[in-house]
């Protein structure tokens, strides 16, 4: 069967990966994919003229589609998704996995899930909407009159993961609000706000694979725990970022944690797809947060999570590609997700500067054979690929993450131990990582959220 990937990133780079050891699979192409996703096997880099997210982009996948005759797409990044990317698949009898539009709000929209949280009774953090600015700005008068906690501010729409912030007091949640709805700083995205209470803790993701249809019986068959480092620094210290790295599972996420997870969270979730009659075959991640034992959902993503699924697939014991047409199908309630045992560390490596302005086009150096050794796979986020290079590898850097080191181990520490000697075969000028992944239980997370 032939495949297409929409995506640029490692999270695409890791589903071309897993693909591609399915024997059924015979064509893969990555729209646009990377240096990563252009040298794995059965695998060709499609170049786009439009954006997928624009209606032009659209029309020429669909086109692509329907002429190479592509039997499965699937859609890495939430933008396309929320541009209704899904939608004209399947209007023109495209089979592919991802969420319509509508479906697509559980992350385009923060509004929107927080109400679908509390119509459903979610477990989630209190929080209030508001589209007004002097509203909004009453609301944190009110709150910080009490000496109460931070309070967190999220843009409604889309926005690169510049959409949250924590407010300590008063005058940072002043200078955000007007940022946001009277600066237009984050554009359409931040002209409406959520303004949630603060909660305190080490987060979780948990990816799932669900397929809810109109009049059919709903499934959601969670993965394995991961974990995401969003800081920049050690010690969950500096700028937010898209993700220094990642595990798999998570040591601390215990089986009475997964149980409160699925009876407080997925459970209702599924509940209120099938009740709000959700057309939804694909992936969604929940973005939860650990407090008093508990377990609080802080967003829904409705796609596969970056680095999580770097530190993920390589513990996936199952045929990716027959879980994504089970997905398709219909099937999903048969399908038995298999996972190694072990544990898995991914530590991603940016460029200098990053996440601020950074410098790029830098050759990248990469001993496989030392990589092959220290059980590590490499998986390219921003780099292209070229003719030569040093040691063969032909990599040069062009984004701010650039890539990440998965490697497998016996437990957590092993695989700690392992990711981290990979490192020492992969370098390029002006490199940086942090050296704590895995090693780090973040405290801190709701300005992690997006």
């Amino acid at each position: 069967m032939k495949v297409l990937v929409i995506g640029s990133g490692g999270r695409e780079h890791a589903l071309v990966w897993k693909l591609a050891q399915s024997k059924k699979v015979k064509k893969i192409y990555a729209a646009v994919g990377n240096g990563g996703t252009a040298a794995e096997e059965k695998t060709e880099n499609l170049s786009l003229d439009a954006d997928p997210v624009s209606e032009e982009g659209q029309k020429l996948l669909v086109e692509f589609a329907r002429k190479e005759k592509i039997d499965l797409t699937l859609v890495g990044p939430e933008a396309p998704l929320a541009a209704g990317l899904a939608d004209s698949f399947r209007a023109a009898g495209l089979r592919i996995v991802g969420p319509n539009k509508n479906e697509a709000r559980l992350e385009s929209s923060k509004l929107y899930s927080k109400s679908f949280m509390a119509k459903y009774g979610i477990r989630a953090a209190a929080g209030r909407n508001f589209s007004d600015l002097e509203e909004a700005l009453k609301y944190t008068e009110k709150h910080y009159a009490k000496d109460a906690p931070p309070l967190v501010i999220k843009a409604d729409g889309l926005a690169a993961g510049k959409g949250v912030v924590i407010a300590r007091d008063l005058a940072e949640a002043k200078l955000n609000l007007e940022a946001f709805m009277k600066k237009a700083v984050l554009g359409d995205a931040g002209k409406s706000v959520l303004l949630e209470e603060y909660l305190e803790g080490p987060e979780v993701s948990v990816m799932a694979a669900v397929y809810v249809a109109p009049g059919k019986q709903g499934v959601i068959k969670p993965f394995l725990s991961a974990r995401d480092h969003k800081r920049l620094l050690d010690g969950d210290l500096g700028p937010n970022t898209g993700g220094m790295g990642a595990i798999a599972p998570v040591p601390d996420f215990t089986p009475a944690l997964q149980k409160d997870f699925e009876s407080a969270i997925l459970a209702p979730t599924l509940k209120g797809m099938e009740e709000e009659k959700m057309d939804y075959q694909g992936f969604i991640f929940f973005g939860l947060l650990i407090n008093k034992g508990q377990c609080y959902l802080l967003e829904y993503n409705v796609r596969l999570g970056d680095p999580e699924t770097q530190a993920l697939f390589p513990l996936l014991d199952s045929d990716f590609t027959k879980l994504c047409e089970a997905i398709s199908e219909g099937k999903l309630s048969d399908f038995t997700l298999k996972w190694k045992k072990g544990a898995v560390c991914a530590p991603v490596v940016a460029a200098e500067g990053y996440p601020g302005p950074y410098r790029s086009g830098d050759p990248i150096a990469v001993n496989y054979t030392g990589l092959d050794r220290a059980g590590a796979e490499l998986f390219i986020a921003g780099a292209s690929r070229g003719a030569g290079g040093p040691l063969g590898s032909g990599l040069r850097t062009s984004g701010g993450r650039v890539l990440a080191v998965s490697a497998y181990g016996d437990d957590a520490r092993d695989a700690y131990d392992k990711a981290y000697q990979a490192l020492r075969f992969v370098s390029f000028e002006g490199l940086i990582y942090r050296k704590d992944i895995g090693r780090s239980a973040e405290k801190t997370g709701a300005q992690k959220s997006e």
